[in-house]
Protein backbone atom coordinates (compact mmCIF):
# COMPACT_ATOMS: atom_id res chain seq x y z
CA UNK A 1 0.00 0.00 0.00
CA UNK A 2 1.42 3.39 -0.94
CA UNK A 3 1.60 6.27 1.53
CA UNK A 4 -1.22 8.21 -0.17
CA UNK A 5 -3.60 5.31 0.27
CA UNK A 6 -2.51 4.89 3.87
CA UNK A 7 -3.24 8.54 4.56
CA UNK A 8 -6.75 8.20 3.11
CA UNK A 9 -7.39 5.11 5.22
CA UNK A 10 -6.28 6.84 8.40
CA UNK A 11 -8.47 9.85 7.59
CA UNK A 12 -11.55 7.67 7.09
CA UNK A 13 -10.87 5.96 10.43
CA UNK A 14 -10.49 9.31 12.19
CA UNK A 15 -6.82 8.63 13.00
CA UNK A 16 -3.97 11.17 12.74
CA UNK A 17 -1.90 11.37 9.54
CA UNK A 18 1.40 9.56 9.26
CA UNK A 19 3.37 12.74 8.60
CA UNK A 20 2.76 16.46 9.10
CA UNK A 21 1.58 18.77 6.36
CA UNK A 22 4.37 19.81 4.00
CA UNK A 23 5.75 23.33 4.27
CA UNK A 24 5.91 25.61 1.23
CA UNK A 25 9.70 25.44 1.53
CA UNK A 26 11.62 22.16 1.41
CA UNK A 27 13.59 21.46 4.57
CA UNK A 28 17.07 20.49 3.38
CA UNK A 29 17.47 18.08 6.29
CA UNK A 30 15.02 15.85 4.41
CA UNK A 31 17.02 15.40 1.18
CA UNK A 32 19.87 12.96 0.72
CA UNK A 33 22.64 13.79 -1.78
CA UNK A 34 20.94 12.22 -4.80
CA UNK A 35 17.66 14.02 -4.07
CA UNK A 36 19.41 17.34 -3.48
CA UNK A 37 21.40 17.02 -6.71
CA UNK A 38 18.15 16.46 -8.59
CA UNK A 39 16.67 19.62 -7.09
CA UNK A 40 19.71 21.68 -8.04
CA UNK A 41 19.61 20.26 -11.57
CA UNK A 42 15.99 21.46 -11.84
CA UNK A 43 17.30 24.92 -10.90
CA UNK A 44 19.85 24.76 -13.71
CA UNK A 45 22.78 24.28 -11.33
CA UNK A 46 25.69 21.83 -11.42
CA UNK A 47 25.36 18.77 -9.14
CA UNK A 48 28.47 19.71 -7.13
CA UNK A 49 26.58 22.69 -5.70
CA UNK A 50 24.48 20.20 -3.73
CA UNK A 51 27.67 18.67 -2.34
CA UNK A 52 28.89 22.08 -1.21
CA UNK A 53 25.62 22.89 0.51
CA UNK A 54 25.59 19.52 2.32
CA UNK A 55 29.09 20.16 3.62
CA UNK A 56 28.03 23.49 5.08
CA UNK A 57 24.97 21.99 6.76
CA UNK A 58 26.35 18.72 8.07
CA UNK A 59 30.12 18.98 8.30
CA UNK A 60 30.09 22.55 9.65
CA UNK A 61 26.60 22.54 11.23
CA UNK A 62 25.55 25.83 9.64
CA UNK A 63 21.90 26.72 9.07
CA UNK A 64 22.16 30.05 7.25
CA UNK A 65 22.53 30.35 3.48
CA UNK A 66 24.38 33.64 4.03
CA UNK A 67 27.24 31.75 5.71
CA UNK A 68 27.88 29.59 2.63
CA UNK A 69 30.73 31.70 1.30
CA UNK A 70 31.64 29.51 -1.69
CA UNK A 71 28.07 29.78 -3.05
CA UNK A 72 27.24 32.78 -5.23
CA UNK A 73 24.94 35.43 -3.77
CA UNK A 74 22.47 34.88 -6.62
CA UNK A 75 22.22 31.15 -5.89
CA UNK A 76 21.88 31.78 -2.16
CA UNK A 77 18.96 34.10 -2.90
CA UNK A 78 17.28 31.49 -5.12
CA UNK A 79 17.91 28.77 -2.54
CA UNK A 80 16.06 30.83 0.06
CA UNK A 81 13.06 30.92 -2.27
CA UNK A 82 12.87 27.13 -2.45
CA UNK A 83 14.54 25.74 0.67
CA UNK A 84 14.85 26.17 4.40
CA UNK A 85 17.05 24.65 7.09
CA UNK A 86 14.46 24.25 9.80
CA UNK A 87 15.90 23.20 13.14
CA UNK A 88 13.87 21.65 15.97
CA UNK A 89 12.56 23.68 18.87
CA UNK A 90 13.97 22.77 22.27
CA UNK A 91 11.30 22.19 24.91
CA UNK A 92 13.47 20.98 27.80
CA UNK A 93 17.01 19.78 28.45
CA UNK A 94 17.96 17.53 31.34
CA UNK A 95 21.47 16.49 32.33
CA UNK A 96 22.03 13.31 34.32
CA UNK A 97 24.58 12.89 37.09
CA UNK A 98 26.50 10.58 34.74
CA UNK A 99 26.68 13.20 31.97
CA UNK A 100 23.84 11.81 29.85
CA UNK A 101 21.71 14.55 28.26
CA UNK A 102 18.07 14.27 27.25
CA UNK A 103 16.46 16.82 24.95
CA UNK A 104 12.72 17.05 24.40
CA UNK A 105 12.21 18.53 20.92
CA UNK A 106 8.92 19.92 19.65
CA UNK A 107 7.62 18.79 16.26
CA UNK A 108 4.71 19.98 14.13
CA UNK A 109 1.24 19.10 15.38
CA UNK A 110 1.90 19.64 19.08
CA UNK A 111 4.01 16.50 19.47
CA UNK A 112 7.42 16.22 21.07
CA UNK A 113 10.07 13.51 20.86
CA UNK A 114 13.13 12.71 22.94
CA UNK A 115 16.78 12.50 21.88
CA UNK A 116 19.50 11.25 24.22
CA UNK A 117 23.25 11.95 24.21
CA UNK A 118 25.43 9.41 26.05
CA UNK A 119 29.10 10.38 26.50
CA UNK A 120 31.59 7.65 27.39
CA UNK A 121 35.35 7.35 27.41
CA UNK A 122 36.47 7.12 23.79
CA UNK A 123 33.01 7.49 22.27
CA UNK A 124 29.80 9.52 22.39
CA UNK A 125 26.49 8.00 21.28
CA UNK A 126 23.36 9.81 20.17
CA UNK A 127 20.11 7.87 20.52
CA UNK A 128 17.54 9.24 18.05
CA UNK A 129 13.81 8.75 17.52
CA UNK A 130 12.09 7.78 14.28
CA UNK A 131 8.38 7.89 15.23
CA UNK A 132 6.16 9.90 17.55
CA UNK A 133 5.26 7.13 19.95
CA UNK A 134 5.34 3.48 18.92
CA UNK A 135 2.84 0.87 17.75
CA UNK A 136 4.85 -2.25 18.61
CA UNK A 137 3.23 -2.51 22.08
CA UNK A 138 6.21 -4.21 23.75
CA UNK A 139 5.08 -4.91 27.29
CA UNK A 140 8.20 -3.63 29.09
CA UNK A 141 8.64 -0.34 27.17
CA UNK A 142 7.25 2.99 28.36
CA UNK A 143 7.25 4.46 24.85
CA UNK A 144 5.11 1.62 23.52
CA UNK A 145 2.44 2.24 26.15
CA UNK A 146 1.62 5.56 24.46
CA UNK A 147 0.67 4.08 21.11
CA UNK A 148 1.62 5.74 17.81
CA UNK A 149 0.75 9.24 16.66
CA UNK A 150 2.70 9.43 13.40
CA UNK A 151 5.92 8.72 11.58
CA UNK A 152 8.65 11.31 11.69
CA UNK A 153 9.93 12.79 8.44
CA UNK A 154 13.52 12.35 7.26
CA UNK A 155 14.05 16.03 8.05
CA UNK A 156 12.85 15.57 11.64
CA UNK A 157 15.08 12.52 12.11
CA UNK A 158 18.22 14.19 10.76
CA UNK A 159 17.51 17.47 12.57
CA UNK A 160 18.05 15.65 15.88
CA UNK A 161 21.65 14.89 14.94
CA UNK A 162 22.33 18.42 13.69
CA UNK A 163 20.74 19.91 16.80
CA UNK A 164 22.83 17.75 19.15
CA UNK A 165 26.11 18.57 17.43
CA UNK A 166 25.35 22.28 17.32
CA UNK A 167 24.16 22.34 20.95
CA UNK A 168 27.28 20.52 22.12
CA UNK A 169 29.44 23.10 20.38
CA UNK A 170 31.02 20.79 17.83
CA UNK A 171 30.60 19.64 14.25
CA UNK A 172 31.42 16.65 12.05
CA UNK A 173 34.47 18.17 10.39
CA UNK A 174 36.87 19.53 13.02
CA UNK A 175 35.50 18.42 16.37
CA UNK A 176 33.38 15.28 16.31
CA UNK A 177 31.28 15.49 19.45
CA UNK A 178 29.18 12.50 18.30
CA UNK A 179 30.87 9.26 17.24
CA UNK A 180 27.91 6.84 17.06
CA UNK A 181 24.24 7.06 16.11
CA UNK A 182 21.68 4.50 17.24
CA UNK A 183 18.06 4.37 16.07
CA UNK A 184 16.93 3.27 19.53
CA UNK A 185 14.80 6.23 20.60
CA UNK A 186 11.04 6.47 20.25
CA UNK A 187 9.47 4.28 17.58
CA UNK A 188 10.22 1.24 15.40
CA UNK A 189 12.62 2.51 12.69
CA UNK A 190 11.75 -0.10 10.09
CA UNK A 191 8.04 0.76 10.36
CA UNK A 192 9.02 4.17 8.97
CA UNK A 193 11.33 2.78 6.32
CA UNK A 194 10.84 5.42 3.61
CA UNK A 195 11.99 8.19 5.97
CA UNK A 196 14.68 6.23 7.81
CA UNK A 197 16.53 5.02 4.70
CA UNK A 198 17.39 8.52 3.37
CA UNK A 199 18.33 9.52 6.92
CA UNK A 200 20.83 6.64 7.10
CA UNK A 201 22.29 7.69 3.76
CA UNK A 202 22.81 11.25 5.02
CA UNK A 203 24.48 9.93 8.17
CA UNK A 204 26.89 7.80 6.11
CA UNK A 205 27.49 10.22 3.22
CA UNK A 206 30.96 11.78 3.02
CA UNK A 207 29.23 15.10 2.24
CA UNK A 208 26.75 14.48 5.05
CA UNK A 209 27.75 13.53 8.58
CA UNK A 210 30.39 11.14 7.23
CA UNK A 211 29.95 8.41 9.83
CA UNK A 212 31.34 4.91 9.39
CA UNK A 213 28.77 2.23 8.52
CA UNK A 214 29.71 0.43 11.76
CA UNK A 215 28.89 3.54 13.79
CA UNK A 216 25.26 3.75 12.68
CA UNK A 217 22.99 1.11 14.21
CA UNK A 218 19.35 0.49 13.31
CA UNK A 219 17.28 -1.31 15.91
CA UNK A 220 14.23 -3.40 15.09
CA UNK A 221 11.76 -5.52 17.02
CA UNK A 222 11.68 -7.89 14.06
CA UNK A 223 9.99 -6.54 10.92
CA UNK A 224 11.38 -9.31 8.73
CA UNK A 225 10.55 -7.93 5.24
CA UNK A 226 12.21 -4.62 6.06
CA UNK A 227 15.28 -6.31 7.51
CA UNK A 228 15.72 -7.88 4.07
CA UNK A 229 15.19 -4.53 2.35
CA UNK A 230 17.69 -2.83 4.62
CA UNK A 231 20.24 -5.53 3.82
CA UNK A 232 19.91 -4.76 0.11
CA UNK A 233 19.60 -0.97 0.31
CA UNK A 234 22.38 0.10 2.68
CA UNK A 235 25.21 -1.40 4.70
CA UNK A 236 24.70 -0.54 8.35
CA UNK A 237 24.83 -2.25 11.72
CA UNK A 238 21.70 -3.94 13.02
CA UNK A 239 20.35 -4.52 16.52
CA UNK A 240 17.47 -6.95 17.02
CA UNK A 241 15.24 -6.54 20.07
CA UNK A 242 14.96 -10.22 20.99
CA UNK A 243 14.07 -10.29 24.72
CA UNK A 244 12.90 -13.91 24.75
CA UNK A 245 14.30 -17.26 23.52
CA UNK A 246 11.00 -18.93 22.58
CA UNK A 247 7.82 -17.96 20.75
CA UNK A 248 5.43 -18.33 23.69
CA UNK A 249 7.32 -15.83 25.84
CA UNK A 250 8.21 -13.50 22.98
CA UNK A 251 4.54 -13.35 21.89
CA UNK A 252 3.83 -11.91 25.33
CA UNK A 253 6.74 -9.48 25.52
CA UNK A 254 7.15 -8.47 21.84
CA UNK A 255 3.75 -8.88 20.10
CA UNK A 256 5.16 -8.45 16.57
CA UNK A 257 6.47 -12.00 17.11
CA UNK A 258 2.94 -13.26 16.41
CA UNK A 259 3.35 -12.03 12.84
CA UNK A 260 7.04 -12.81 12.39
CA UNK A 261 7.87 -15.70 14.79
CA UNK A 262 11.39 -16.58 15.82
CA UNK A 263 12.03 -19.06 12.98
CA UNK A 264 11.36 -16.31 10.43
CA UNK A 265 13.24 -13.70 12.41
CA UNK A 266 16.36 -15.81 12.87
CA UNK A 267 16.33 -16.76 9.18
CA UNK A 268 16.32 -13.03 8.36
CA UNK A 269 19.22 -12.50 10.76
CA UNK A 270 21.15 -15.23 9.00
CA UNK A 271 20.51 -13.58 5.65
CA UNK A 272 21.64 -10.24 7.05
CA UNK A 273 24.97 -11.62 8.26
CA UNK A 274 26.14 -15.01 7.00
CA UNK A 275 24.71 -14.93 3.49
CA UNK A 276 25.80 -11.31 3.02
CA UNK A 277 29.29 -12.13 4.32
CA UNK A 278 29.17 -9.23 6.76
CA UNK A 279 31.94 -9.04 9.33
CA UNK A 280 29.94 -7.28 12.02
CA UNK A 281 27.78 -9.29 14.38
CA UNK A 282 24.13 -8.49 14.86
CA UNK A 283 23.59 -7.22 18.37
CA UNK A 284 20.71 -9.01 20.07
CA UNK A 285 19.07 -6.81 22.71
CA UNK A 286 17.73 -8.71 25.70
CA UNK A 287 16.02 -6.81 28.52
CA UNK A 288 16.38 -8.63 31.84
CA UNK A 289 13.04 -9.07 33.63
CA UNK A 290 13.02 -10.59 37.09
CA UNK A 291 11.55 -14.09 37.05
CA UNK A 292 10.23 -13.68 33.50
CA UNK A 293 13.07 -14.28 31.03
CA UNK A 294 16.21 -14.37 33.19
CA UNK A 295 16.39 -17.98 34.32
CA UNK A 296 19.21 -20.42 33.40
CA UNK A 297 16.85 -22.38 31.16
CA UNK A 298 16.16 -19.20 29.20
CA UNK A 299 19.88 -18.68 28.72
CA UNK A 300 20.32 -22.24 27.45
CA UNK A 301 17.39 -21.76 25.05
CA UNK A 302 19.02 -18.57 23.80
CA UNK A 303 22.28 -20.40 23.15
CA UNK A 304 20.41 -22.93 21.04
CA UNK A 305 18.48 -20.19 19.19
CA UNK A 306 21.69 -18.34 18.24
CA UNK A 307 23.59 -21.50 17.31
CA UNK A 308 25.78 -20.99 14.23
CA UNK A 309 25.17 -17.25 13.98
CA UNK A 310 27.78 -14.56 14.62
CA UNK A 311 26.18 -12.84 17.57
CA UNK A 312 26.66 -10.43 20.42
CA UNK A 313 24.03 -10.35 23.16
CA UNK A 314 23.47 -7.10 25.02
CA UNK A 315 21.82 -7.80 28.37
CA UNK A 316 19.82 -4.74 29.46
CA UNK A 317 18.75 -4.34 33.09
CA UNK A 318 15.08 -3.36 32.98
CA UNK A 319 14.39 0.32 33.57
CA UNK A 320 11.09 0.71 35.46
CA UNK A 321 8.36 3.22 34.67
CA UNK A 322 5.01 4.03 36.36
CA UNK A 323 2.33 1.30 36.36
CA UNK A 324 4.67 -1.38 35.03
CA UNK A 325 4.25 -4.93 36.30
CA UNK A 326 7.90 -5.86 35.71
CA UNK A 327 10.97 -5.64 37.93
CA UNK A 328 14.65 -5.51 37.10
CA UNK A 329 16.52 -8.81 37.32
CA UNK A 330 18.86 -9.20 40.28
CA UNK A 331 22.56 -8.59 39.50
CA UNK A 332 23.45 -12.19 40.34
CA UNK A 333 20.79 -13.49 37.91
CA UNK A 334 22.18 -11.27 35.13
CA UNK A 335 25.73 -12.44 35.88
CA UNK A 336 24.70 -16.12 35.84
CA UNK A 337 22.80 -15.61 32.56
CA UNK A 338 25.83 -13.95 30.95
CA UNK A 339 28.15 -16.75 32.14
CA UNK A 340 26.04 -19.42 30.45
CA UNK A 341 26.26 -17.50 27.17
CA UNK A 342 30.00 -16.88 27.46
CA UNK A 343 30.69 -20.51 28.34
CA UNK A 344 29.10 -21.37 24.98
CA UNK A 345 31.38 -18.84 23.18
CA UNK A 346 28.67 -16.21 22.72
CA UNK A 347 29.76 -12.63 23.32
CA UNK A 348 27.62 -11.23 26.14
CA UNK A 349 27.79 -7.78 27.67
CA UNK A 350 25.67 -6.11 30.32
CA UNK A 351 24.62 -2.60 29.41
CA UNK A 352 25.46 0.01 31.98
CA UNK A 353 22.30 1.91 32.87
CA UNK A 354 22.74 5.54 31.86
CA UNK A 355 20.47 8.53 32.46
CA UNK A 356 17.85 6.70 34.52
CA UNK A 357 17.68 9.63 36.96
CA UNK A 358 16.26 11.77 34.12
CA UNK A 359 14.18 8.94 32.55
CA UNK A 360 16.60 8.77 29.60
CA UNK A 361 17.47 5.09 29.91
CA UNK A 362 16.45 2.32 27.53
CA UNK A 363 12.66 1.91 27.40
CA UNK A 364 11.91 5.09 29.35
CA UNK A 365 11.50 7.66 26.54
CA UNK A 366 8.01 9.09 26.31
CA UNK A 367 8.11 12.59 24.79
CA UNK A 368 4.69 14.13 24.28
CA UNK A 369 2.36 12.22 22.00
CA UNK A 370 -0.96 13.72 20.87
CA UNK A 371 -3.96 11.78 19.48
CA UNK A 372 -2.36 8.39 19.65
CA UNK A 373 -3.63 5.39 17.72
CA UNK A 374 -5.21 3.18 20.35
CA UNK A 375 -5.19 -0.05 18.39
CA UNK A 376 -1.43 -0.16 18.05
CA UNK A 377 -0.36 -3.31 16.16
CA UNK A 378 -3.81 -4.02 14.74
CA UNK A 379 -3.86 -0.66 12.99
CA UNK A 380 -0.20 -0.11 12.19
CA UNK A 381 0.55 1.43 8.82
CA UNK A 382 4.11 0.88 7.69
CA UNK A 383 5.58 3.46 5.31
CA UNK A 384 7.66 1.50 2.85
CA UNK A 385 5.16 -1.15 1.70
Amino acid sequence: MRQEAQQETLQREGQPPLTPQASRLTNLFGLDREQLRERFAEMGEKPYRADQVMQWIYRRTRNSFDEMSNISKDLRTRMAQHFEIRTPELVTEQVSQDGTRKWVLRLDGGNAIETVYIPEEGRATLCISSQVGCAMDCAFCSTAQQGLNRNMTTAEIIAQVWFAARTLGGDFQNERVISNIVFMGMGEPLANYNAVLPAIRILLDDFGFGLSKRRVTVSTSGLVPFMDRLREDVDTALAVSLHAPNDALRNELVPINRKYPLAELMAACRRYTVEKDRKAHIVYEYVMLDGINDQPEHARELVKLLGGLPAKVNLIPFNPFPQTQYRRSKPEAIAAFAKILRDRKIIATTRKTRGDDIDAACGQLVGKVQSRQKNRLRGIAIVGD
